[in-house]
């Protein structure tokens, strides 16, 4: 399943890297991070709820605005 998080608060390489570190330690999910975009694409390779990723980016100190199914991602 492929997901799309909305993230508020990321305004440098520092700040996307953070929230790429932090989505990516979930087992399971490989994220990829666009700053531009103050988006993360979220691949996951087993079942994981949309309140831990919401959590492992507060816990990052930004914030989810939204959460999307995606489709075709990652290729």
């Amino acid at each position: 399943m492929k997901k799309i998080l909305k993230i508020e608060g990321m305004h440098c390489a520092h700040c996307q890297a953070r929230v790429e570190k932090a989505l990516n330690a979930i087992p399971g999910v490989t994220a990829k991070v666009d700053l531009k975009k103050a988006q993360a694409t979220v691949k996951l390779g087993q079942d994981v709820s949309d309140s831990q990723l919401t959590q492992a980016v507060a816990d990052a100190g930004y914030a989810v605005t939204g959460i999307e199914a995606g489709r075709g991602l990652f290729g």
